[in-house]
């Protein structure tokens, strides 16, 4: 990881970009960060535009205190609910016994 300080940071930003190509890239102001450059590729794109998007901010606030309040389903609650046993092999297919 490599840290640069805003008021350092007079290179073109494509510079920046390039070493993230790398490593992360943080930008900090007076020794705090503040910013990231970070390498992104195949399914992080995806990971990145749900994570940091406002709608699933909102969902995963109210997902989480629904669970304070509520409550969650413990493993064997779903395993019943589901038939979900034990003796299921890849692709949820019931083993031969």
């Amino acid at each position: 990881m490599k840290a640069v300080d805003m008021a350092e940071a007079t290179a073109p930003l494509s510079e920046y970009v390039r070493r993230a190509r790398k490593e992360t890239v943080v930008v900090t102001r007076r020794g705090k960060p503040v910013a990231a450059l970070v390498p992104v590729g195949g399914s992080d794109w995806e990971d990145l535009v749900v994570s940091t998007h406002p709608d699933f901010a909102t969902v995963m606030r109210r997902s989480e205190a629904r669970y304070k309040a509520e409550g969650g389903v413990s493993l064997a609650d779903v395993r019943r609910r589901y038939d979900l046993g034990r003796d299921r092999g890849a692709g949820g297919k019931r083993k031969a016994r």
